[in-house]
């Protein structure tokens, strides 16, 4: 799958902060932190890795989503929305 530059970049910024959230949750987990905290925490983090999953699968269905001489002009926007929404 060939993915433009800017997508990628947005896709390594989201998991940049998923590491930084997991490195968050692995602190609190050795501070005995309150369960309820960690897993909230635990919880953005997931949705962070999720997040930049999707935008890599709706890069690909765009890809899809164009006929073979490219005259679709199918909405990325759109495509990872509606992904998102069967998530």
């Amino acid at each position: 799958m060939d993915v433009d530059r800017e997508t990628m970049a947005s896709v390594v910024n989201r998991l940049r902060r998923a590491q930084g959230q997991i490195g968050g949750v692995i602190k609190m987990i050795e501070e005995g932190r309150d369960c309820e905290d960690v897993v909230t925490q635990l919880a953005a983090a997931s949705r962070a890795l999720d997040r930049a999953g999707f935008k890599i699968i709706a890069s690909g269905l765009q890809q899809c989503a164009l006929d073979g001489d490219g005259a679709a002009d199918a909405d990325r926007t759109r495509l990872e929305r509606l992904f998102l929404s069967l998530a």
